[in-house]
């Protein structure tokens, strides 16, 4: 019985997320109007929807009551938070809003069923970090000169950077984070923002080769500091962000295949420098040979896609836990294995429309500053969710980064809330000054009428 009702709920799970990609899409392709606002809405009920059924097969196959508190918490999560982004801003982005919560939601369902503990814990910094995130187009919308601190965010990003390869703790071959009175968060995760800012900052202030070499500086320690902490997977997805805004403001071809070609170098002189860059790369070209040791991880995880299949095993019916450390690196693999191949390329495409809708408000945004710190995120988002996917399904070695959302780690949340709500910002922003324009029209076009009224009295 707990079998077909897992495999009842599964289908329909793919089927809403079909229909909440074909949605998010047709979505996309409309202008501001009742229509979008209903696509919109119909996005959200799927969420609630889905959200509810995940929770429905938790419940059922353990009878335990800690998935219908964490149901009821996190259902009051995805009720109040777009409801007070309704009430606290005219204007916001409704579907990357919705793509963030349903992303948040996959992420605390497969958790709850991994790991209860993690569960709990990733709930409660998603809801911390949500209500921080809530504050910052208002900080950006008052402060919005951020272009003069450029180089503070450059100091800033560094000093993290050196306290990490000073103070670090070191994780699967890498100083990654930095721990205080029992806490430990990850500096690079916040950085990524910082140095954004930075590289937009010095691009835009000088539209010169002196400002390029500025932001080349800039881009070049904080890579330096990523390598000597052997920290390979951020520094890949700075230099990512760098090459692809110094292309936007520059318009130079030339700069795209120089950078390319200087990632191949590093990548080839890492290999020689690093015993763990050797080992992911052994594991990502022949994990069959040591099935059992450097290749254990990569065979879970490609066992458990395969075993899924386009539908999957449904909740409880898989074996994800067998691969090590599945809740940060491989929560794909084993999203995909009980909730199903299709399941998952719909995620791959939500992640996807997110990119799409991050480039869009980039391209449409006249200051330059603030159209490369949207190609800058834009890009820093994309590369993670690439590294992730693509290090579960051994399309690229592992990296070690998170999955945005849906993988379990604080500094990781905080971070992608921040990136969000910065996208948000701009949204509101835009939304003003729209607004702010329409009325300057009105204005301008009932001047004439009321100057002829008067003009009959007169």
């Amino acid at each position: 019985m707990g079998s077909l009702f897992s495999t009842f709920t599964k289908i329909v799970c793919m089927v809403l997320m079909l229909l909440y990609c074909y949605s998010l899409f047709r979505n996309l392709s409309l202008d501001y109007g009742d229509g979008k606002r209903r696509l919109a809405k119909f996005l959200y009920q799927i969420l609630l929807f889905l959200h509810f059924l995940c929770h429905g097969v938790l419940f059922f196959h353990t009878k335990d009551f800690f998935y219908l508190i964490m149901y009821g918490a996190e259902l009051a999560f995805l009720v109040l938070y777009p409801f007070l982004w309704r009430k606290i801003y005219p204007t916001f982005s409704e579907t990357l809003l919705y793509n963030q919560c349903l992303l948040l939601a996959l992420g605390w369902i497969m958790l709850e069923r991994l790991n209860t503990d993690k569960a709990m814990k990733q709930f409660a910094i998603s809801v911390a970090a949500s209500l921080v995130a809530l504050i910052i187009p208002v900080l950006i919308d008052k402060i919005w000169d951020f272009q003069k601190g450029r180089i503070a965010f450059a100091v800033l990003g560094i000093f993290l950077l050196s306290l990490v390869l000073i103070l670090g703790r070191v994780s699967f071959g890498a100083k990654m984070s930095l721990s205080f009175f029992g806490f430990s968060f990850q500096a690079s995760e916040f950085v990524k923002i910082s140095f954004v800012f930075s590289i937009a900052g010095f691009l835009s202030e000088e539209q010169n080769q002196r400002g390029i070499y500025k932001a080349a500086i800039v881009a070049m320690l904080h890579g330096i500091v990523l390598v000597l902490c052997k920290d390979l997977g951020s520094a890949l997805i700075l230099f990512m962000a760098f090459l692809f805004m110094l292309y936007v403001a520059s318009s130079q071809f030339l700069y795209l295949a120089l950078g390319f070609g200087l990632s191949a170098l590093a990548g080839f002189v890492s290999y020689h420098l690093f015993s763990h860059v050797r080992t992911r790369v052994f594991a990502f070209l022949d994990p069959w040979k040591d099935i059992a040791g450097k290749g254990y991880q990569i065979t879970q995880s490609l066992f458990a896609i395969g075993t899924g299949g386009f539908l999957g095993l449904g909740l409880f019916q898989g074996l994800p836990n067998k691969i090590p450390i599945v809740e940060n690196d491989f929560i794909f693999s084993a999203l995909s294995e009980e909730m199903g191949g299709i399941v998952a390329i719909c995620l791959i495409l939500i992640c996807l429309s997110c990119f799409m809708q991050m480039m869009m408000m980039g391209m449409d945004m006249e200051s330059l500053f603030y159209k490369l710190v949207c190609i800058g995120l834009s890009v820093i988002y994309i590369m993670q969710v690439l590294l992730t996917i693509g290090g579960a399904i051994k399309f690229i070695p592992s990296t070690g980064v998170t999955l945005p959302f849906v993988s379990y780690g604080g500094s990781s949340m905080i971070s992608s809330c921040i990136l969000f709500a910065i996208f948000q910002s701009l949204f509101v922003i835009q939304g003003k000054e729209d607004a702010m324009e329409e009325e300057e029209e009105e204005d301008e076009q009932q001047a004439p009428k009321r100057k002829g009224r008067r003009g009959i009295y007169e």
